[in-house]
């Protein structure tokens, strides 16, 4: 169908993602609009700082603490206010290997539990660093006061999560990533840590070899803002949004990070692996809002079942050891391929039933969940809710060093979501908030080696100047966009692309397919229409389109490039795992365009090589 006939009547689904292309131009990945910029697009406020964080979740506020206990002042950014970062939903628990209920438990344990689910494209050094850090984190998070439920002795309690061998996974009821946001929340305040939120960064300030900045806008007042800094910290999360209504996120983490690395002269790595939680809401049976949103893993580790439409506890079928505590990626597909089969509910869901337990145990261990469902009508202690997988964690992202967080440009940092390598092709139940503050921490100290001038008067080159004028008259121009698709429609388009070609079961075909629907809805763009100024939301949907567009570019193809099924990607056409594919794609951007490569995975210390040698196994049955 002609572009033309593609007209938005107005909003569509919630918004999705964002990214770049540093070969593509400000003015292209923007859109060209066809309005006039306004006479007030140029004015600007300068803002000088020694280290600038992107990000307000826990890997930035991880990372700004250290500074400040260095005697540094950063200054955070944060897209919502500081308390509404996607760390909140991370709900049901922490990794470290304390040992409080199984002492047998240790550190390269954790390890080797991370680099099997990861089905070893993880980063060893990356690894290795968070499961060793960890037990001293979760022991400084104590200190500082997070409320960690207790053992009938005082001890930190642990729960099960799947896929490991022991009991690991610290917890706060079913709020954990909330209480601990609210805890690094509480310590930044008390070192009086600057914080500046309801803010999008649009650009780095980059010649592709030296990062000197970022340049944005103030969501509230629609005012632009250059930041002068030559260290900045890329803490802005993942890009599972760009799935929409298909995601457990809300309208952010769309790739920003992702994309202003990569426009920056920074890597990107291994985009094609994107994790689908077994368990989230079905909309068509709690309503839209409630789409895709979590069900926390805390309630299979509290014991929960899956059934189908017919009864049957299918997962005896697909891995009758592990049951619903096998690994996500397993769990998610046995899901998805229940649905194919025609077993699912109505609604398109199973059923997820945690109601054989105690009431009053559900509802000291469940409280959030108990309370949701609640309000919609469910009880969950007698009755079941309704799941079906959801896009909720992306294991691609920034390439960077872990043992100093430097990506491939002079002064710029990844941390937490942003980044690859913890993971590898699948991520471990209870490590995204395990590595936002053990490589918080440990990317904190060496920015704050690295940093050499305090001053905090602004100090603005010409040729810095003019790349933020440029960007700034590239958002001015988008501001006045009175064309015939509106951001909100392309984003949840785009979402059903990503969903119907790029989801849990994937081909060549299906997703050669969802590239050329991707390449019409980009044409799209350039007949954009945004209805308000820089504080509405329709611009900054605009925005996210543009980041959100580049991101789905990589992802499929990364997808097509891997000619394997590994963890989260799985190919229906190359359904077996391949040696030879236990490589990194990489992901590079110059004038000329995006380039793709292999690299080679490195092997794991002695010591948890051995760990991984012995092959600790955990039997779940013991939870019925």
């Amino acid at each position: 169908m002609p572009a033309d006939e593609h007209a938005d009547p107005g909003e569509g689904n919630r918004p999705t993602s964002a990214a770049s292309g540093r070969g593509a131009g400000v003015e292209n990945r923007l859109g060209p609009g066809t309005g006039t910029p306004s006479a007030n697009g140029l004015e600007y406020e300068v803002v000088q700082t020694p280290v600038l964080v992107i990000g307000a979740g826990a890997a930035g506020a991880r990372v700004a603490i250290e500074l400040a206990e260095s005697g540094l002042e950063p200054l955070v950014i944060g897209k919502r206010n500081h308390g509404d970062a996607h760390t909140v939903w991370a709900a049901g628990g922490i990794n470290a290997a304390l040992g409080s209920l199984d002492e047998e438990d240790d550190w390269t344990i954790h390890a080797a539990d991370t680099l099997n689910e990861g089905h070893h494209l993880n980063d060893p050094v990356a690894v290795e660093l968070t499961a060793q850090e960890m037990p001293d984190r979760i022991r400084e998070l104590d200190a500082w006061g997070t409320p960690f439920d207790r053992t009938e002795e005082g001890a930190i309690n642990q729960r099960y999560f799947g896929a490991q061998s022991y009991r690991r996974t610290c917890f706060i009821g079913d709020r954990t990533g909330e209480a601990i946001l609210e805890t690094l929340i509480d310590r930044a305040q008390a070192l009086e840590i600057p914080y500046r939120e309801n803010v999008m960064i649009t650009r780095l300030l980059s010649d592709g070899d030296r990062v000197s900045g970022a340049v944005g806008f103030d969501m509230d007042t629609g005012t632009g803002l250059l930041f002068r800094s030559d260290h900045v910290v890329l803490a802005a999360g993942g890009f599972s949004a760009i799935y929409d209504r298909h995601s457990s996120r809300d309208d952010e983490n769309n790739g920003d990070a992702q994309a202003l690395a990569l426009e920056a002269g920074a890597r990107l790595l291994d985009l094609e692996f994107v994790q689908f939680h077994p368990t989230g809401m079905v909309g068509e049976r709690y309503g839209e809002e409630w789409d895709g949103r979590l069900v926390t893993e805390a309630v299979r580790g509290e014991g929960g079942r899956l059934y189908n439409v017919d009864g049957e506890r299918f997962m005896e079928r697909y891995s009758p050891d592990q049951m619903e505590l096998d690994a996500r990626d397993v769990v998610a597909r046995a899901i998805a391929q229940e649905l194919r089969e025609g077993r699912g509910t109505d609604t398109d869901g199973v059923y997820l039933d945690i109601s054989h337990r105690d009431d009053e145990y559900i509802r000291e261990r469940l409280p959030t969940m108990v309370e949701r469902f609640d309000s919609l009508g469910v009880d969950i202690t007698s009755e079941p809710m309704e799941v079906a997988p959801t896009a909720h964690y992306t294991m691609g992202g920034v390439d960077i060093d872990f043992e100093t967080g430097e990506t491939a440009v002079d002064g710029l940092y990844a941390v937490g979501e942003a980044v690859a390598g913890v993971h590898g092709a699948n991520r471990l139940g209870g490590n995204s908030l395990a590595e936002t503050v053990a490589i918080g921490k440990l990317v904190g100290e060496h920015v704050a080696n690295m940093v050499t001038d305090v001053n905090l008067e602004p100090t603005v080159t010409a040729d810095q100047r003019a790349l933020a004028e440029r960007e700034l008259r590239a958002l001015a121009q988008l501001e006045a966009a009175d064309g015939r698709h509106t951001p909100e429609t392309l984003l949840g388009e785009l979402g059903e692309i990503l969903w119907d070609h790029a989801g849990i079961l994937r081909d060549e075909s299906t997703l050669r397919e969802g590239l050329e629907r991707l390449t019409s809805l980009r044409d799209r763009t350039g007949a954009l229409r945004v209805d308000g100024d820089r504080t509405s939301r329709s611009f900054e949907y605009a925005v996210d389109l543009s980041f959100s567009l580049t991101v789905a570019e990589t992802l499929f193809r990364t997808a097509l490039e891997r000619t394997e099924s590994r963890g989260s990607h799985y190919r229906t056409d190359y359904p077996e795992t391949d040696a030879d594919w236990r490589v990194n794609l990489v992901l590079s951007a110059d004038e000329r365009g995006t380039d793709v490569r292999r690299r080679g995975v490195g092997e794991p210390s002695e010591p948890v090589q051995q760990a991984l040698d012995v092959g600790y196994e955990l039997d779940y049955h013991h939870l019925e």
